[in-house]
């Protein structure tokens, strides 16, 4: 008899775990709807220029690609919902009224996270046309609200801002090249890395160096900075937005720390990042083990996105959060 194996890094989901999946996602569904958001349903593949379009295309390495057979056209599978539903929101809602929207459906990935799966149910929710720092505000409470909602508390929301290193860069007047190499040295939190970057100031090198210190506590951290960085309106506004945030996330029962050399996708997003963490459990990937908890979900600003789907070609104010891993959700919450 042949024996059936599946990829790597995909697998079936049996009884009981899928039964409990399921109610994990009705509950997270539900408490979104209860909150004004509406659920859309993109599909599983699209045209590639399309899902890849705009800052989606940092997607491109981990997206699977074929051929339509009826149009001959490349498609893409999709490994991420959140650039769809701005998809949808652009083309379908073309107006400024701000809309909440929430979805639930598999994503396929070519690389697997540190122990993970390539194939994920993921889980969120996206707020768009809304500029302000009220939008995410109103994003980490919604998450916050869900995650308790499945017993995933308690939580720490660790946060960071990437219009903090855009601003410092425009200040120093970087070039592309070294803008990138930078942001390389803070992903390491690495200060010596910088003094290899010949083209950075003496200024500007001991700010980037100051910049990889700044993580912990909110209230220290904002202090520090306020304290250390340049004095530049667009730094100050992007403290003053964490200042909000990390008040709120507090508010909402959970602990708050920031990061400002943090910059996940930084071509991708422009303001408020993320990352949920389930405390006092095994951590699923390898950025949890720092704070010895799973990750729970990612969020952030990433203005722009539907820019190409516009017919103004104007970006549109978007923020949002997602559950990454429905069936690693679901584990820790029922331990």
């Amino acid at each position: 008899m042949r024996k059936w194996v599946l990829p790597d890094f995909v697998e079936d989901v049996l009884p009981p775990t899928a039964a409990r999946m399921e109610r994990t996602r009705r509950a997270l569904l539900d408490t979104f709807a209860a909150s004004g958001y509406e659920l859309v349903n993109p599909p599983l593949v699209e045209h590639l220029d399309a899902l890849l379009t705009g800052t989606g295309k940092d997607l491109e390495h981990n997206t699977f690609k074929l051929i339509d057979p009826i149009s001959g056209k490349l498609l893409g599978v999709r490994p991420d919902i959140t650039p769809q539903v701005a998809r949808i929101d652009a083309t379908y809602f073309p107006d400024d009224t701000a809309r909440r929207f929430c979805y639930a459906g598999e994503v396929l990935r070519t690389h697997a996270a540190l122990g993970g799966s390539r194939a994920l149910m993921q889980v969120g929710a996206e707020l768009f046309g809304e500029a302000s720092v009220s939008g995410d505000v109103e994003i980490v409470k919604l998450m916050i609200e869900s995650a308790r909602a499945v017993n995933a508390s308690p939580l720490l929301l660790d946060c960071g801002h990437v219009g903090v290193f855009k601003a410092l860069a425009d200040h120093f007047e970087l070039s592309s090249k070294a803008t990138a190499a930078v942001d390389a040295a803070l992903a390491a939190k690495s200060a010596s890395a910088l003094d290899d970057i010949k083209s950075l100031s003496v200024e500007a090198r001991s700010v980037f160096a100051t910049l990889t210190g700044l993580f912990g506590p909110a209230k220290t951290v904002l202090q520090r900075a306020r304290a250390s960085l340049p004095r530049n309106a667009d730094v100050t506004a992007a403290l003053d937005q964490l200042d909000a945030v990390s008040a709120a996330i507090v508010d909402s029962g959970a602990q708050c720390s920031l990061d400002l050399a943090d910059l996940p996708g930084l071509d991708y997003h422009t303001g408020l990042v993320f990352v949920a963490y389930l405390q006092n459990t095994s951590p699923t990937t390898s950025a949890g083990s720092h704070y010895n908890a799973s990750v729970v979900a990612r969020g952030g600003r990433y203005d722009g996105v539907g820019e190409s789907f516009m017919q103004s070609g104007k970006g549109r104010a978007a923020t949002g959060f997602s559950f990454v891993d429905l069936r690693a959700l679901t584990e820790v919450t029922s331990q």
